[in-house]
């Protein structure tokens, strides 16, 4: 485990990863998920691709649209090397993938596209209703039988009255780090909706995830504008069939309302 771990229990300070240098990030103890200290919440991860795929070979006046990653297996609570290359450019679209690999094994994938921005008279489309208003601030989240000293507490999380993460979902919940992704550096509003993705699913609970092993293999994270301001706002739910898989869908918002959509495939198995 990286040196920063002791960073876990102080999650006021620090940051998730600090940079080495070449595509080379030392992870902190922030970005430890719930399930195990040793091995991180996809989050921070995604959001370091997500940092990678906007530097690469950057456009003036595009933005990156939709992200995929897939995860081949547990990221580490370790050193990373981040890799991006372009599969396809266009004059106004352009196909990206990128990878994470900690000790000499790949266990994040991307491919993302990046558009050129739609014009300014575009009309707004938002056919979802706003977000519940952002509640005052609340005690630490807690989670049945999860590691909470790592990314959990690197979060600040918000629940309408009556929900948390203990709660069956549907779920809705308000977040914003506590820590920069990156030591040094201001985030993006992709790298904070990216880091925030991947807990769409813990947000809509409703697979019992202590009695049977439920897993996301992939995040889809689709954004029609990006996020502005530090908070946003999952609002998702969970589909599920015998002899089939889970499906967890979420809506993002920021304060001004409905940025984006959040898909994840889960795999249910018996303990």
């Amino acid at each position: 485990m990286a040196a920063g771990a002791a960073e876990a229990s102080g999650a006021g300070s620090g940051s998730f990863y600090r940079a080495l240098g070449e595509g080379r990030f030392e992870s902190t103890g922030h970005t430890a998920g719930p399930w195990s200290p040793k091995a991180q919440h996809a989050g921070p991860p995604s959001a370091l691709l997500g940092r990678a795929l906007e530097r690469h070979e950057a456009r003036e006046g595009s933005r990156i649209a939709r992200v995929t990653l897939e995860i081949p297996r547990p990221v580490p609570v370790d050193e990373l090397t981040v890799a991006v290359r372009t599969v396809r450019s266009g004059a106004r679209t352009e196909l990206l993938e990128g990878e994470i690999t900690a000790r000499g094994q790949v266990v994040m994938l991307a491919r993302a596209w990046r558009v050129t921005a739609s014009p300014r008279d575009t009309p707004s489309l938002r056919p979802e209703p706003g977000p519940p208003p952002l509640p005052g601030p609340q005690p630490p989240a807690a989670l049945r039988g999860a590691y909470l000293d790592g990314y959990v507490s690197a979060m600040e999380w918000r629940w309408p009255a009556g929900q948390d993460f203990d709660r069956p979902g549907p779920g809705t919940a308000w977040a914003r780090q506590r820590v920069p992704l990156v030591a040094g550096e201001a985030d993006t509003p992709l790298t904070r909706a990216l880091t925030l993705a991947d807990s769409n699913w813990a947000v809509a609970f409703e697979l019992d995830h202590v009695r049977q092993q439920v897993i996301n293999t992939d995040v889809t994270l689709a954004l029609h504008r990006d996020p502005v301001g530090e908070w946003l706002c999952l609002s998702a739910a969970t589909t599920a069939s015998p002899a089939g898989s889970g499906l967890a869908l979420g809506r993002l918002d920021d304060e001004l309302g409905d940025c984006g959509r959040v898909l994840q495939t889960l795999f249910v198995a018996e303990r």
